[in-house]
């Protein structure tokens, strides 16, 4: 009991540093999406990210053994539901992840990597409030199998080979544009009479 009221103390602290800093960044910057967080900022959100999870989350072990054709599957999920934020590399340098606020983190840092297992699930599974990190665990008790496998991949994200790269490229969702480029190829090399589409001639702003 005492712990809990010691943790709920220090939650409370934190939250009233955060709603501080914040009320601060809003009178001095308003609310653009391109500002930096600031340095306190930072701080406190690391801070009450950790303490947003559980210790037997934070100290979880991953019960899903690593190999190939782990990583292989991670991948491909990784490419398809999160490297339009995150981007493959996992070092959030796209469009949308970088006109997040804060911005998408570089996950082969130090920031990331150094975090436990558990803390990297309960983060997939639950997303981090205020940010652009959904929650995208089920509710009630589902298979976490696929989670602790993206798991090892953010691990590996360092090491990802220009091979890894390329294969990730071509399992990334495609815009409307891109799809209907491809058809078109796909008619032409079929020998189909194929016409320009309607935004065939318009420009990307």
């Amino acid at each position: 009991m005492r712990n809990l009221c010691r943790l709920l103390i220090a939650l409370a602290a934190v939250a009233a540093v955060a709603v501080a800093v914040a009320f601060y960044g809003l009178i001095q910057h308003g609310v653009s999406a391109r500002d930096e967080p600031t340095t306190a900022e930072a701080f406190v959100a690391r801070r009450l990210r950790h303490l947003a999870v559980p210790r037997a989350g934070r100290e979880a072990a991953n019960p899903v053994p690593s190999g190939p054709e782990v990583l292989a599957r991670a991948r491909a999920h990784f490419a398809d539901h999160c490297a339009s934020c995150h981007g493959n590399d996992g070092r959030g340098r796209t469009k949308m992840g970088q006109g997040l606020y804060p911005k998408a983190p570089d996950m082969t840092s130090p920031e990331t990597q150094n975090l436990s297992d558990g803390e990297i699930l309960h983060i997939i599974e639950n997303g981090v409030r205020l940010t652009g990190m959904p929650a995208w665990g089920e509710a009630g008790s589902h298979d976490l199998t696929e989670s602790w496998e993206l798991v090892h991949f953010i691990r590996h994200l360092p090491k990802l080979t220009p091979e890894e790269l390329a294969q990730m490229e071509s399992l990334n969702p495609k815009s409307r544009k891109e799809f209907d480029e491809e058809e078109q190829i796909r008619r032409f090399l079929a020998g189909e009479d194929v016409k320009p589409s309607a935004g065939s001639e318009s420009h990307d702003h």
